[in-house]
């Protein structure tokens, strides 16, 4: 198991990566939110700790800005304050578990084990209409027809089903394909007309929209609408 820890305490961040190798689990480490962005951007976490109070960037806007990417990678969020309020407020970002400081490191393990087991037993399966996605075998296909797409076509087309029917805007697919590049003005437009022309054979509905001023969306258009 890979996790990430993002934790501005440098001594607690030392204990509980020492505790978390002796267990067998492998861990990278951030120390603001900042820093941690870019290592999920650039890394596949099993599961990801997060300090809600950090420098530069808290762990509530942390775990926003990564939902928003489209990562779905369990997160665990650490704080001192042990309100109702704030729990809710960490689950409404998209926080998958909680707890509060101080902690015991055998209760952290075994809540770590907990959603890398539960993320790891989801099929990996996305549907939208006739198209499927298996990101576990990473096999796509169109009304049975196998499609070979290349690793930034599938990034996009993962990230326009996990969203599905919402718009998803240019910033945010540009971010998320590439996110540690600025791509040309036209790279973006360009791989959505492949990805069309991968998705949409001969008989079958269009399922990749431009809404105008809005971004992009996948999804079944009404004929009679």
């Amino acid at each position: 198991m890979l996790v990430l820890l993002v934790e501005d305490d440098l001594d607690l961040s030392a204990l509980v990566a020492e505790y978390l190798e002796d267990e067998s689990i492998e861990c990278d480490l951030a120390y603001n939110g900042v820093m941690g962005l870019e290592l999920i951007k650039t890394n596949q976490y099993d599961v990801i700790i997060m300090d809600v109070m950090m420098p530069r960037m808290d762990g509530l806007t942390l775990c926003s800005k990564i939902r928003e990417l489209g990562v779905s990678t369990p997160c665990l969020m650490l704080t001192a304050r042990d309100t109702l309020e704030d729990k809710l407020s960490g689950f409404d970002k998209g926080a998958d578990d909680y707890m509060v400081k101080p902690f015991d490191l055998p209760e952290l393990v075994a809540r770590l084990r907990v959603l890398a087991r539960r993320s790891s037993n989801s099929s990996g399966l996305l549907q939208v209409c006739d198209l499927t996605l298996n990101t576990t075998t990473r096999q796509a296909q169109r009304n049975g027809r196998p499609l070979t797409l290349s690793p930034i076509e599938w990034k996009l087309l993962e990230r326009l089903m996990r969203e599905s029917p919402k718009v998803v805007s240019r910033g945010q697919l540009e971010s998320f394909v590439w996110p540690n590049d600025s791509p040309s003005k036209d790279a973006l437009k360009t791989q959505i007309y492949r990805l069309r022309q991968l998705l949409e054979g001969p008989g079958e509905k269009p399922l990749i929209h431009t809404i105008r001023g809005a971004g992009i969306c996948l999804r079944v258009e009404d004929e009679n609408a």
